[in-house]
């Protein structure tokens, strides 16, 4: 049910379910990208073992974070575009 008491539409659920595979994947990828750039070096050239560690460490705690600041930013914006501003019209000239 959605937020007026009634059932979404096929349409509805379908465009959730993209929504939610895209913040998913965009934010999966997002970590990736965010652990790459901060353990990679570690990982690439010989670092001092004190400093390699510290990187490596930084990227798994940062990865996460940015997983799910992406995450809860995508489908926040979804939720908030997908409600009319004003409820009960669909035509803004009605």
């Amino acid at each position: 049910m959605d937020a007026s008491g009634g059932r979404r539409s096929k349409a509805e659920q379908d465009a959730a379910t993209v929504e939610i595979g895209y913040a998913l994947v965009s934010a999966a990828f997002a970590a990736a990208v965010l652990f790459g750039a901060v353990a990679g070096p570690a990982l690439l050239f010989p670092l001092p073992h004190l400093l390699s560690a510290a990187l490596v460490r930084l990227g798994l705690v940062l990865a996460p974070v940015v997983f799910v600041a992406r995450v809860v930013s995508v489908l926040v914006r979804f939720r908030r575009e997908s409600q009319p501003s004003q409820p009960g019209r669909t035509n803004p000239d009605s």
